[in-house]
């Protein structure tokens, strides 16, 4: 694969084929989405791309009565996930006209085609009619769109783990924090998360920041989330932080947990901005900290949402997690689990824990396997069809 040099320095920064999109910014897909506002729009929407083949369509269980902070994540999570790079057009379906076009003007501040439908005073059928014509229209549009040399240090990478184990700590997550400590030095923008899983390890995460500002808006950050558990009299998250799956793969406490988990940073990035959920990197390429759920599908949908393209997902005992978005690269240092579920793992490295890999190996061949994912392979959640796309919600409806 060719490469080029990164800005700046002599590093050699390797390529890879994707979707530049209106604004420049790079995508390694090319979905044309059908996206439902609201749960009441699911049907209609799955509809469309029942009728409109290709077309993908991404149905959820809320929107309708919420508000405050709780209603501005669930616009910023869809106009997020219509603006990701990965989306090459987006159909957007509601039960009224006014919240739909808010969703559909979001989208279209990225120059790509967007256009909304509302049921009322329509109904389903001609609601599903019109908006499987305008679908049609953009997914062949889209399929004329062509592949062209990009940077890595173009892409947005996120990163969470998921039923994690001792081997997660000692491999897989290391393997991760290889990865970003590399793409972070070639000018790649990268992103972690999931507050609650650095309980315990919140003082040595505060010292990862870029500078003594963002530490402080990190702990803010942190200590909200600590203040929301005490206020609702949980002092104790057993079987939640951790997970039974955590404690049966030898991890007994969440500072255990933390510590493997804080592993996906490696040793040499700091990260340089605490980003809200769904909330985009302003601040340039560099490592960022967001404000997510330790919920796999929620997190990853929040990271989505905020316009990354690719996404790596070391396992212990063994996440099956998707997204209908952002492909979702899972690795695993546990040899059990690389055996009994091998058809959801694209990257084994169990041979670290056997001395037969070290990290630096371990590293490059996820690097090698995320760049071929975005060159078009599917992922082992891409061909089962795992697109787990779950939305955070704050508070109990109105």
């Amino acid at each position: 694969m060719a490469k080029r040099q990164s800005h700046g320095s002599r590093r050699a920064v390797p390529t890879f084929f994707g979707y530049r999109r209106e604004k420049g910014n790079v995508g390694i897909r090319n979905h044309v989405i059908i996206l439902p506002l609201d749960d009441l729009s699911n049907a209609a929407a799955e509809a469309v791309a029942n009728n409109i083949k290709g077309a993908l369509a991404i149905p959820h269980p809320y929107g309708r009565l919420q508000f405050g902070a709780d209603l501005e994540l669930h616009f910023r999570t869809l106009i997020g996930t219509g603006s990701n790079p990965n989306v090459a057009a987006a159909v957007v379906i509601g039960i009224e006209p006014g919240w739909t076009k808010r969703v559909v003007d979001g989208i279209a501040k990225t120059g790509k085609p967007v256009e909304g439908f509302s049921i009322e005073g329509n109904g389903d059928i001609a609601t599903i009619a019109a908006a499987s014509r305008r679908a049609k229209d953009f997914l062949q549009w889209a399929s004329e769109k062509q592949r062209e040399e990009c940077a890595l240090n173009e892409l947005y990478i996120s990163v969470k783990c998921g039923e994690s184990d001792t081997t997660s700590g000692l491999g897989s997550c290391p393997t991760v924090g290889n990865l970003i400590d590399k793409v972070d030095a070639m000018g790649a923008t990268t992103c972690f998360g999931e507050t609650s899983e650095i309980t315990g390890a919140e003082q040595v995460c505060a010292s990862r920041a870029a500078t003594p500002e963002v530490a402080k808006k990190f702990l803010a950050t942190w200590n909200a989330y600590n203040d929301f558990i005490n206020e609702n009299k949980t002092n104790d998250l057993s079987e939640s932080q951790p997970t039974k799956g955590n404690i049966a793969g030898g991890l007994t406490t969440i500072e255990e947990k933390a510590f493997g988990n804080l592993a996906k940073i490696g040793h040499k990035a700091k990260y340089i901005d605490v980003l809200e959920p769904a909330v985009a990197p302003t601040k340039g390429p560099g490592l960022y900290f967001m404000d997510t759920s330790s919920a796999a599908a929620e997190c990853v949908t929040l990271q989505a949402a905020s316009g990354a393209v690719v996404h790596l997902f070391p396992t212990g005992q063994g996440n099956i997690i998707g997204n209908p978005i952002e492909p979702v690269i899972k690795l695993t240092a546990n040899p059990r689990t690389a055996r009994t579920m091998s058809e959801h793992i694209d990257l084994d490295v169990s041979g670290i824990l056997r001395r037969e890999m070290n990290l630096n190996q371990a590293g490059n061949a996820l690097i090698d396997i995320m760049l071929r994912t975005c060159n078009g392979r599917l992922t082992a959640a891409e061909s089962l069809g795992h697109r787990e796309f779950v939305l955070t919600k704050l508070y109990r409806s109105a």
